[in-house]
Order: C-alpha cells, then sequence, then structure tokens
C-alpha cells in the first residue's frame, strides 16, 4: 500500500484548482482506473448541482469523487450517500440502497471513503447548538456535558466510531487488496471563537463542535496511517475557506448557504479544492 502522504496546503490547493483541467484530453482511456468512492454526506455533496437520480443520497455529479474521476479519466462507481453511517456499508440504507461494499472489485484501483461523523450523530447536534444572542439561554456544550453526568460525551463515541470506521477500512482492504485507498477528512467548520452573527452558534459552542470534528479527523488520520493509507487532511485544506470565512472565500456553509449546497457541508469549490488534493496523491 502507498506510504502515507500529507495533503497539499490550503495555498497549494487553491493553484491546483484554478490549473485543474477536466477534459477528454486527461483521460487515460488506454487503461481507465476503476474508482469506487464511499461515504457520507461529505463525500456525496448534498444539493450541489447536478444531484444524481438517487435522490435520497443527495449525491452530486460534481462532488469531488466526480471531479477527481473525470480529471483522470476514471471508471466512477460512486456509491457514497447523505446520512450514511459506517453500518451503511455493509446494510441497506433506506432500505434499499445496496450496501455500499457491493461496489468494490478485486480489481478495483482507487477507493475513496469519508466516514464518521454520522456514527457521532453530528449531523443533528450541530443544529441543536443554534442560539439566542448569548448570554441568553445555556450553551450546547453545558447541555452535553450536563446530559453526560459531566462527561465530554463524544469521547465514548469516538472510541466506538474508531473501531467501527477500523473495520471499515480493513473491510475494503479485503474486498479490493490492490487498490490505493485515500481516506479524506472533514473541512474545517469554525476558526476560533466561530463568527456569531453570521453563523448563530455561540463562540464556546463553536470551539466545541470545531474540536469534536478535529478528534475525529485526527482519528481517521491515525487509522489511515495505522494500514500505510494515504489521508486527506481536510481540515487544514479548508484553512480559511471556513463559515466564517467570506462568501467569495467560503468552502464550507453555514446554516444560510452562500452557494447552492446544504448547510454544514462543503459547497463546489470546497469539493474542487478536495479534488485537487486527491489528484497530488492518486499515482
Amino acid at each position: 500500500m502507498p506510504t502515507p502522504r500529507l495533503l497539499i496546503s490550503a495555498a497549494a490547493a487553491a493553484t491546483a484548482v484554478a490549473a485543474l483541467v477536466v477534459s477528454p484530453a486527461t483521460a487515460q482511456a488506454a487503461d481507465p482506473l476503476d474508482y469506487v468512492a464511499l461515504g457520507d454526506s461529505a463525500a456525496a455533496g448534498p444539493l450541489i448541482p447536478n444531484q444524481n437520480p438517487n435522490l435520497p443520497c443527495l449525491r452530486s455529479t460534481n462532488n469531488w469523487a466526480n471531479v477527481t474521476a473525470r480529471a483522470l479519466g476514471a471508471r466512477l462507481t460512486d456509491v457514497s450517500c447523505s446520512g450514511a453511517t459506517t453500518g451503511d456499508m455493509a446494510g441497506r440504507q433506506f432500505g434499499y440502497n445496496a450496501p455500499q461494499y457491493d461496489a468494490l472489485k478485486p480489481d478495483t484501483d482507487l477507493v475513496t471513503i469519508t466516514i464518521g461523523a454520522n456514527d457521532l450523530s453530528l449531523g443533528t447536534f450541530v443544529p441543536g447548538c443554534w442560539r439566542t444572542p448569548p448570554p441568553f439561554g445555556i450553551s450546547c456544550k453545558s447541555v452535553a456535558y450536563a446530559a453526560a453526568g459531566g462527561k465530554d460525551p463524544f469521547i465514548a463515541k469516538i472510541a466506538t466510531m474508531r473501531s467501527s470506521v477500523a473495520t471499515v477500512l480493513d473491510t475494503i482492504e479485503t474486498k479490493s487488496p490492490d487498490a490505493e485507498v485515500i481516506v479524506v477528512g472533514y473541512g474545517k467548520y469554525y476558526r476560533k471563537g466561530g463568527c456569531y452573527w453570521t453563523d448563530p452558534v455561540w463562540p464556546e459552542d463553536a470551539d466545541y463542535i470545531q474540536s469534536v470534528f478535529t478528534r475525529l479527523n485526527e482519528t481517521l488520520r491515525d487509522l489511515a496511517a495505522e494500514r500505510g493509507l494515504d489521508y486527506v487532511d481536510s481540515e487544514a485544506l479548508f484553512a480559511g475557506h471556513d463559515i466564517c470565512a467570506p462568501a467569495s472565500q467560503r468552502w464550507m456553509e453555514g446554516l444560510v448557504p452562500t452557494t447552492i449546497a446544504a448547510p454544514y457541508h462543503a459547497n463546489r469549490a470546497g469539493h474542487d479544492g478536495t479534488a485537487a488534493a486527491l489528484l497530488g496523491l492518486v499515482g
């Protein structure tokens, strides 16, 4: 398996995005890569035009897997799906979607995966942190700690999630033993202190939310390193492009998106930036 390499910097990614040409001229027509994209909404690109006909998955034809595949001239099987958990790798999401593992073949050349946030229920936790201006009310961090008996509730959740993701990565390597596997982390959501009037989350809660995503990303990075897999450090890649960035520089959307994308998800620019990072690793 490839040696772990740290992704390119945000500045280099921006340059690579600008230079990214998605055209037939880049295709490896003689022997195209068989590429399988797995994961949740961070990979799927919910609401970004254009959406795949499998509407419950909210999967964009311009997510980073598709942009990467077009640049490589690869044959892409994208089964990423919004709301997916590690359990949906082997189970039927929504009761009818085939297990994501089914896309993996012995001759698969490239696999990318982003998974874990929904195992932590972050998709419901973050919206639960919307607040009226402080000091009215109580922070969602305080509520979470109180519900967990004064302890950080995500410590145990991340430990369980780590075991589940480890099983997923081991299964991928078993099903597609010759594939280059790249684990893609979650982007940066908030800079220190957040930006209350841009996004209705108190400063201490913005810091707490970001700390949970940071721990999630560190877990994914470590799991990849243990297996000799490449890892895209999306948190570093999105630095300066978080929810609090000016609209023209934003790669991660907040409660009220500035482009066509789902709240608290990467927009098209974020997917293009991630694709540029992936193209720097594939090979």
